[in-house]
């Protein structure tokens, strides 16, 4: 059995689930600690203005030095609202974005205290929406290196070394996008903007361009 292990990302980008859909099962690892500047707490899509990205605040502290799955979330301001908003307004216009919101549009609604748990329920989300039924673990314990049969992405996938419309784009095979016509095609968003454009065709892109 093919199996990926990856972070657990907020809305993965598109390098990601390529991963995703090649393997026959996910290994989350959830015995790092919370690293910064990574699509861990963020992600991007792309609205009227061009690229966008959303971030998530956490709770003042020491985050680098916590388990990944004991970062609280931030809520002094209403960012899932701000979230959503942004991602209605992105995507309201796309042909499938009807079919899916009210699937996703709950956990912005009442997301959960920690990162780990609202990253864990969309990602679900996602897979359920895409009717995968990989099975999805997480990891007992912190390791390095894993044998050959697991195919390790961890540390690959990041802002800096896959940002989103990077260089690499070409390896990405063109959709139509909401508003492409004003900002040309940009590769590597959020997955959310291959759902919503390509609704169940997004399975045969990921095929297309799947890493193994």
């Amino acid at each position: 059995m093919n199996t990926v292990l990856s972070e657990l990302h907020f809305l993965p980008s598109i390098a990601s689930f390529r991963h995703f859909k090649a393997a026959d099962k996910i290994l989350l690892e959830a015995c790092e600690n919370y690293q910064k500047g990574s699509y861990r707490n963020r992600c991007y899509i792309v609205g009227a203005n061009g690229l966008q990205r959303l971030s998530i605040p956490l709770e003042k502290g020491k985050n680098n030095q916590l388990l990944i799955r004991e970062v609280v979330l931030n809520f002094h301001q209403d960012w899932p609202r701000q979230h959503w908003q942004s991602i209605r307004s992105a995507y309201g216009n796309a042909p499938f974005f009807p079919y899916y919101a009210d699937e996703l549009m709950p956990i912005f609604t009442d997301p959960p205290a920690l990162l780990w748990d609202f990253n864990l329920a969309l990602l679900k989300t996602i897979f359920r929406l895409l009717q995968w039924d990989k099975p999805i673990h997480t990891t007992k314990e912190f390791r390095t290196q894993y044998e050959e049969d697991i195919h390790d992405i961890r540390q690959q996938i990041s802002p800096k070394s896959y940002p989103p419309n990077g260089t690499y784009q070409e390896n990405f095979t063109a959709y139509p996008q909401v508003f492409r016509e004003r900002h040309g095609f940009m590769a590597n968003l959020s997955i959310l903007d291959l759902l919503f454009c390509q609704g169940p065709q997004a399975n045969l892109y990921l095929s297309e361009n799947s890493s193994s």
